[in-house]
């Protein structure tokens, strides 16, 4: 029905229903946290309520995109690449002279984001890793200054292809030439991976807290365990075969593509922690007031933001 009132919107039938059912899901979850809280006051629910407010932080957000067009949907997604990006390079300790090549970093967002909304896969796929990766080492060499001039290549090739190039991968999905017959419409993509990816983040921790035994990566992320992990995935994975509908996956496609967002949600996570780490940082910024930045939401979003718009476009597309 809502389609009908905002008919360049990129909302469906079916991207609507489930909105509705997210909706109820949160208003669930933060009324029995509040009960839950004042009847066993001491009870330990900071970590659940905080990732509560986080989804519906990102819910809101979502479902004001999702009533946007597309134009101004990349342009949003462009902003969020640069504020992850922004909060990436000014936790890395970066040299002066890297302020220079961090402003051609900048400078690559709208072009990048372009190609993403032009549908142009030839330039969208090479712009930043094949072009860029030659033209910012070249803007360094011209400074002079060779003192850790390697790391600051590495990282600043890594964050450009972390927080903009993965991100525009959401971009490219958006504009993708509509297929026949698939009712619930790229609208429908977005939803299921941004809804996957943020569900298994949530199921991996409850999964972990309710059994957890055996840590998986103790040294990076002391709260993960193998039971957290594969309970999160295999969860994940059977949603994502039911929700199916939001895309034009077959069963099995779908169970691949859950699985693998599964997976790889899991290591965008620890990748991130384990830069923070490394850097001694609880977040990488604090965009969300009580929730940290935009680089600790969407840590996981950056790498199945890859797999998922790559495996629909070889499965469906191609």
């Amino acid at each position: 029905m809502l389609e009908q009132y905002f008919p360049n919107s990129l909302l469906t039938s079916e991207v609507t229903s489930v909105l509705g059912v997210i909706l109820g899901l949160l208003v669930f979850f933060s009324t029995l946290f509040f009960i839950w809280g004042k009847v066993k006051p001491k009870a330990n629910l900071e970590e659940l309520k905080k990732r509560t407010n986080s989804w519906w932080i990102m819910f809101s957000v979502f479902t004001a995109i999702m009533f946007l067009n597309k134009t101004i949907a990349v342009c949003g997604l462009a902003y969020l690449s640069f504020i992850a990006l922004r909060e990436l390079t000014s936790s890395l300790g970066l040299r002066e002279t890297d302020r220079r090549m961090l402003v051609w970093c900048y400078l690559s967002i709208p072009l990048q984001f372009y190609f993403a909304h032009q549908n142009n896969y030839g330039m969208f796929i090479i712009f930043i890793p094949v072009i860029f990766f030659m033209i910012l080492p070249i803007r360094a060499v011209i400074t002079g200054d060779t003192e850790n001039v390697t790391r600051s290549f590495a990282i600043l090739q890594w964050a450009l292809m972390l927080t903009v190039f993965s991100i525009s991968h959401i971009a490219f999905l958006l504009n993708k030439k509509p297929l026949e017959g698939f009712s619930a419409g790229n609208g429908g993509l977005l939803l299921y991976l941004v809804f996957l990816t943020q569900f298994n983040d949530v199921l991996q921790f409850i999964w972990g807290k309710t059994f957890g035994k055996r840590k998986i990566l103790p040294k990076v992320s002391p709260n993960k365990t193998w039971e957290g992990f594969l309970g999160g995935v295999l969860s994940t994975t059977a949603i994502g075969y039911f929700l199916r509908f939001l895309t034009p996956l077959t069963g099995k496609q779908a169970i691949i593509t859950a699985l693998l967002i599964g997976v790889t949600g899991f290591c965008g996570d620890v990748v991130i922690s384990a830069i923070k780490r490394d850097y001694g940082l609880k977040d990488m910024g604090n965009s969300i007031p009580g929730h940290g930045g935009i680089m600790d939401r969407i840590d996981s979003l950056s790498y199945t933001s890859l797999v998922f718009m790559h495996l629909v476009h070889y499965f469906a597309w191609e």
